[in-house]
């Protein structure tokens, strides 16, 4: 299928993990792409699209710093004329017992997770409206803006504020052909669950590395897998697809059934 043939795609956070398995799925499917990331390696990204014979761009992006993300959405127009499909993708998590919690790693949770999402869909709804052609945000979330985990209260509250920064923003645009969803992924094969299984395996046991994630795949998961970067895609691209034009303001887990509401 070339579903998106002609549209432009932002994703940010978009060099490694679930946001590259997004910008692959895109690419095969006609998409042209700008991803970003904090990472210099970002190019290295790109790269491999374009040597997979997709259009994309990669750009060095902060998205707490309103004027990178202003000029993130104006090197997309640049390149392609146009935003029509907005991923918020990038994020941090840092794990920590609630007296070892700092100041700064609230901070610099809350910035990334919950105002950068703000930012990027801000930005990108100015450039929807400019083009009269409406278009679609997909926000990251988390299991966690359902049910936080031990250790994490940070990263659980920056979650949840996407979900709300979601369903708010979704009810402003909803007569502009805009829609915004966002996406709750579980236990995903990823740079950062490797984090969360080294950190969350030594606080709460003495697991071996891989263990911790094996054991929640075990008893947690009814599909007894980790899900993967490309299970994640799918549902982000069917976000974006005209089949999902009567869907917004919708939280929507992608686990294999870890948390079931």
């Amino acid at each position: 299928m070339r579903r998106f043939s002609g549209k432009t795609v932002v994703i940010t956070g978009g060099n490694r993990g679930i946001g590259f398995a997004v910008a692959e799925r895109f690419a095969s499917e006609g998409a042209r792409l700008v991803i970003a990331s904090v990472e210099p390696q970002v190019e290295d990204a790109a790269a491999r699209l374009r040597e997979a014979g997709a259009q994309a761009v990669g750009m060095v992006c902060d998205v707490t710093d309103r004027a990178a993300v202003m000029a993130l959405y104006d090197r997309a127009e640049e390149e392609f004329g146009s935003v029509d499909i907005s991923m918020q993708n990038a994020g941090i998590i840092t794990i920590a017992k609630v007296e070892d919690l700092t100041e700064d790693m609230w901070d610099a949770t809350m910035a990334v997770n919950t105002k950068g999402v703000f930012l990027c869909c801000q930005e990108a709804i100015r450039r929807m409206r400019k083009s009269g052609r409406g278009g679609r945000l997909i926000n990251t979330a988390s299991g966690q803006a359902r049910d936080g985990f031990i250790f994490t209260p940070h990263y659980a509250a920056s979650k949840m504020g996407v979900v709300g920064i979601t369903q708010s923003l979704a009810k402003e645009v909803a007569l502009e052909n805009i829609t915004v969803n966002a996406i709750c992924p579980g236990i995903i094969h990823s740079d950062m669950w490797d984090y969360n299984d080294r950190i969350w395996g030594a606080m709460l046991g003495d697991y071996a590395p891989g263990a911790l994630m094996a054991e929640w795949i075990e008893t947690k998961i009814p599909m007894k897998r980790a899900g993967t970067g490309a299970d994640v895609a799918g549902l982000v691209t069917f976000l974006a697809s005209e089949d999902a034009a009567y869907i917004t303001g919708q939280t929507i887990n992608v686990d294999g059934g870890l948390i079931m509401s």
